[in-house]
């Protein structure tokens, strides 16, 4: 897999890259993919938005530190449909069910709109995401987005013409 160079915060083109990356999908989807970008920024101002435009997903993680591995939560897009994914959501308590997924450490749910995302039970798992998140969230200071990797090779974003 080829990846082009990093951008960082000091890029200031970054937000015209990030809006490539998300206008590659069906416009609802991209429509989707922003709105939740505004509401995971609300609830975590000071996150480092990791973004990874891969060969299976357009992914933005929240962090704590430029680490993946201090993920919170990601949006995590491809041509099906947009989600959001809990680093740590197995460890999780769900008392509605809402998380998917059966691995070691990820969970995830899906959002067919935003109010899926602004619905308090889905507010309430990202809360206890960043509440138990292994390094804090910074109390000062304003997030920033790096773009990690870009794959050279990418599933198409947007449903063939043909599918239902």
């Amino acid at each position: 897999m080829k990846s082009s160079p990093l951008a960082t915060a000091s890029d200031s083109n970054i937000e015209i890259r990030l809006a490539e990356f998300i206008d590659k999908f069906e416009p609802a989807n991209a429509k989707l993919i922003r709105l939740c970008r505004v509401e995971l920024r609300k609830l975590m101002p000071n996150a480092i938005e990791l973004v990874y435009d891969n060969f299976n997903f357009f992914v933005i993680g929240y962090c704590t530190t430029p680490r993946a591995s201090d993920c919170i939560v990601s949006i995590a897009a491809a041509a099906n449909g947009v989600g959001i994914s809990f680093y740590h959501g197995a460890s999780l308590a769900d008392p509605d069910k809402l998380l998917q997924g059966s691995g070691k450490q990820n969970r995830f749910i899906r959002v067919p709109t935003i109010k899926t995302l602004r619905s308090p039970q889905v507010l309430a798992l990202i809360n206890a995401a960043i509440a138990q998140a292994k390094v804090p969230l910074p109390l000062k200071g304003a997030g920033y987005a790096v773009i990690q990797s870009v794959s050279s090779k990418q599933r198409p974003r947007r449903k063939p013409e043909n599918a239902t």
